[in-house]
């Protein structure tokens, strides 16, 4: 191997030898081995040994990643580089370096392949993802440049709309406590996977304190002195460029966050409220709304019935509903994206806009704008006949009413406001028109849904229910399985429990919502238009259509959730300006046919 060995064998010469000859051919003929070149291949193959064997075994252990798969993949790839980098048939002396730049090669993109794949998943957390640049000594750099100019060395990297970065403060100085304090409000809300950030006035002492939302449920921070919060929302403010002295009027602006070589995307909105002021920090707004309707969590079935609704050539209203807090803004971006922007003219009416999508026209409204109302907002713009209107709001009686009487035939007009069923969202678009005929003649179909948190899958733990729960939960396909899981929380490393690094021992990552979807046929809009509630649930339950309780039983066997989380989500809403039950009683769900957990009740 040419590339590896300096080889000089000798040849004979023609004719008879010499005296002398054969001792020479012989001290000739020894195999020369150039003393670097094994040196440099070990040290090139021991270290990407020794990250394959320290970091990458470790890390796809830690987060069950399929460890003896990428182990057999590293090992081929490492075998297939040493062979490149010795068996090159070329007879050169630059044959050794050809090989060595082909294995660097070939062992660089099997340590790029796993930490992009690694990267991706959903149970590797951003705080330990894999990186593989320089930023830390980039880092300690910056950080060493800073100290010299005695100023502090922010973890956080604020860009404003202008581009503009906000700069560090001189360090001992109480600038540099505000910015440490506010850039640790971040910094948890990223570690505990936080999708909104509340700093407000906690009511006692003129405190504050921030609250952190993850997967839907508020998580309370340590309170804050007034002065400190004031000066932590200042800060956010500054950031991106809203007026710092203005504390009553709701204010709203953006800027990029920076951190250990990620940027996030930061809305700010701040408000004067009682007893003070109130910030809201949304992450990755876009991120927050933006999902693909087959992703939303709909069952087959229900998939197929919205999209016939979607489909019906005879437009009419669709009523599209959740509880607060229920995804609704999700839910109606994904709706109006089924469809085609680009062969069908498609707007949207909303008070807050959280996503541009493409080829969708955005009507803002200001409510504290002087001009006409919602209502006659949404008179004007179904007066365009568009194809396909969202209302993302409903405020008021007025604006059900001009969409009831408007002439739908040519446009489809979604109407999202809050309910907690799909019954309950049928009673509410009555009671809003006022009049259950004209409330009923142009309806073609209702959805409601709600969001529950999902299991970690790297933590949960199975188990099997006792046949009294299995009876409960409805479910009377013997081949239906009857295996159940609930929050875990703790890992095992090395025989050791520890807390899972996916979820930060919560037992749950993510959201995903259960439904009710139903098409309004005929039948239905004349059980509307007598507003008989009770018949109106009959025939809804006719259908072959799970109801909410049906599909989060489909997510209880599918391993999605727990009973708990099934029970806190499916448990009846409480009555407006009722007290929630502190502990709610678990509720038997209709029956369900095993797991496709299909309802008629």
């Amino acid at each position: 191997m040419a590339s590896l060995l300096l080889l000089d064998w000798a040849h004979p010469a023609p004719g008879a030898l010499r005296p002398g000859a054969v001792l020479a051919q012989a001290s000739q003929a020894l195999v020369l081995v150039s003393p670097w070149k094994p040196l440099v291949l070990l040290a090139v193959f021991g270290a990407w040994a020794w990250v394959v064997s320290t970091v990458y075994d470790k890390h796809a252990a830690r987060f069950r990643l399929a460890r003896e798969r990428w182990n057999l993949i590293h090992l081929i790839v490492g075998l297939v580089a040493l062979v490149v980098a010795v068996g090159i048939p070329w007879e050169h002396p630059a044959a050794f370096f050809v090989g060595l730049a082909a294995a660097l090669a070939i062992l660089g993109i099997d340590l790029y392949a796993y930490a992009h794949v690694a990267n991706k998943d959903e149970r590797v957390p951003e705080s330990q993802r894999i990186r593989l640049d320089a930023l830390t000594k980039v880092s300690n750099a910056r950080a060493e440049r800073s100290k010299s100019r005695g100023k502090i060395e922010p973890k956080l990297r604020l860009i404003a709309p202008d581009k503009s970065v906000l700069p560090p403060p001189t360090a001992d100085t109480p600038e540099a406590e505000v910015r440490l304090a506010a850039e640790s409000v971040y910094l948890r809300a990223m570690a505990s996977r936080a999708s909104s950030v509340e700093i407000r006035p906690t009511g006692k002492d003129q405190s504050y304190a921030p609250v952190f939302i993850v997967d839907g449920l508020q998580t309370p921070g340590d309170p804050l002195a007034a002065q400190s919060a004031l000066a932590i929302i200042d800060l956010w403010k500054l950031g991106a460029k809203l007026d710092v002295a203005d504390r009553r009027r709701k204010l709203q602006g953006t800027l990029d966050v920076e951190h250990a070589g990620a940027k996030h995307r930061v809305r700010i909105t701040s408000v004067g409220v009682a007893g003070g002021m109130r910030l809201t920090m949304l992450i990755d707004p876009d991120g927050q709304v933006r999902r693909e309707p087959a992703k939303l969590g709909l069952t087959d079935e229900q998939f197929k019935e919205l999209r016939a609704i979607v489909d019906d050539p005879k437009r009419g209203v669709v009523l599209l509903t959740t509880p607060p807090d229920g995804g609704r803004t999700t839910l109606t971006y994904s709706v109006v994206q089924m469809h085609d922007a680009y062969t069908q003219r498609v707007e949207v009416l909303e008070v807050d806009q959280q996503l541009a999508i493409e080829g969708v026209r955005h009507t803002p409204f200001d409510p504290l704008a002087e001009g006409a109302d919602f209502g006659t907002t949404a008179r004007s713009l179904l007066r365009r006949d568009p194809d396909v209107l969202a209302v993302a709001e409903l405020p008021d009686a007025n604006t059900a009413k001009e969409v009831a009487k408007a002439d739908t035939d040519r446009t489809r007009v979604y109407v999202c406001f809050r309910a907690g069923s799909a019954l309950e969202a049928l009673d509410s678009w009555i009671k809003a028109v006022g009049d259950p005929k004209q409330a009923a003649r142009n309806l073609r179909g209702v959805v409601n849904g709600r969001l529950l948190r999902k299991l970690c899958t790297n933590c949960r733990v199975e188990y099997t229910p006792s046949p009294e729960m299995v009876q409960k939960l409805g479910v009377t396909d013997p081949k239906a399985s009857t295996k159940l899981f609930k929050k875990g929380g703790q890992v095992l490393i090395k025989n050791k429990p520890e807390v899972c690094p996916v979820c930060g021992g919560v037992g749950f990552i993510g959201q995903e919502g259960i439904f009710e979807v139903y098409a309004i046929g005929d039948e239905e809009r004349a059980l509307v238009e007598s507003g008989n509630l009770s018949a109106i649930k009959a025939a809804l339950r006719k259908k072959p259509l799970p109801t909410l309780q049906a599909a989060g039983v489909a997510k209880l066997l599918q391993g999605v959730t727990s009973l708990e989380e099934f029970t806190r989500v499916t448990s009846p809403m409480p009555a407006p300006g009722a007290a929630a039950p502190s502990s709610p009683a678990p509720q038997a769900p209709p029956p369900a046919k095993g797991a496709s957990a299909t309802s008629r009740r």
